[in-house]
């Protein structure tokens, strides 16, 4: 395993800004193939092809699945809240612009702050943090204005379905920030990080592909373009990024990454003007900057 280091070095900053523009990307792929499949079978298809290059590396790497270190229940309610996470931030996808879904998204390392001032011995809530918090919530705010006619008539959604997407996109951020306290404070801290995304992927699967089964709405219209964005989620969103993101964690402080919080929604904003010709207001880019000063606020030491 590599040593801890105590700063960012080169390799550490080119995988953090390919991270932060992958995940970025990731959200304009979830809009794209949700015209070919409804959202929580492709959530749940994509978790379920996932298994199997994660586990075929863990044997290639020598690791183990363990499920006597004690991680088996927290690891089982972690998929719980990963299905949760993925069915609302799919079906956000479906209902507002990635743009907004990518600002409210990325909001969930506000939430594991407020959440570790009171599970987490030491890691209370300083004003700087507490500014950071302020700072979020007033982004989320602006990014939650209620769009112009001529606004949400150019994204082709009306603005009572864009404002269930918007909060559809903030309640999947305090999943994602339930299953990262878990992870810290239960014995799931055991597991290594390609163990933990097992977990994940191996609950959430039956659940959100049962769940899309149940409605009769699963496959749409795909194409062979949908397929190969379909595809790269599997891999090169999930299986590899996912991986490297724990990996990354393991290895540098939090506190020095959180200079790089800001760059996924910032990416996820870009991509949605690209691939989408989503409008960049002057409410989103102030709600962006705000949220990204909170994030790093609120993860800096």
């Amino acid at each position: 395993m590599m040593e801890r280091k105590q700063h960012i070095d080169a390799l550490g900053a080119v995988l953090l800004i390919a991270i932060s523009a992958n995940l970025g990307l990731n959200q304009a792929l979830i809009k794209l193939v949700n015209a070919g499949m409804s959202p929580a079978f492709q959530a749940g298809l994509r978790s379920a092809f996932a298994v199997l290059p994660v586990a075929a590396y863990m044997a290639w790497r020598g690791k183990k699945i363990r499920f006597d270190d004690g991680s088996l229940l927290p690891g089982i309610l972690c998929g719980f809240f990963f299905a949760a996470e993925f069915y609302l931030l799919f079906g956000a996808l479906e209902r507002t612009t990635v743009s907004r879904s990518a600002v409210l998204f990325y909001t969930m390392p506000v939430w594991v702050a407020v959440a570790a001032h009171f599970l987490i011995p030491g890691d209370t809530m300083t004003k700087r943090r507490a500014l950071g918090l302020v700072l979020a919530m007033a982004g989320v705010a602006v990014a939650m204005l209620r769009p112009s006619a001529g606004g949400a008539a150019g994204n082709g959604i009306s603005a009572d379905v864009m404002l269930t997407g918007d909060l559809m996109a903030l309640a999947a951020a305090t999943g994602w920030a339930a299953i990262a306290i878990l992870a810290r404070t239960t014995k799931l801290s055991k597991s290594s990080p390609e163990m933990q995304l097992l977990y994940q992927l191996a609950i959430s699967a039956p659940i959100l592909i049962a769940l899309a089964w149940s409605t009769g709405d699963m496959f749409r219209a795909m194409t062979p373009l949908l397929w190969g964005a379909f595809a790269y989620q599997v891999i090169g969103v999930v299986a590899v990024g996912f991986t490297v993101w724990f990996w990354v964690l393991s290895v540098y402080p939090a506190s020095a990454m959180a200079s790089y919080a800001f760059l996924t929604p910032l990416f996820g904003v870009g991509f949605g003007w690209l691939i989408f010709g989503e409008q960049l207001t002057a409410s989103l880019v102030i709600a962006l900057a705000l949220v990204g000063a909170g994030i790093w606020l609120v993860n800096r030491r």
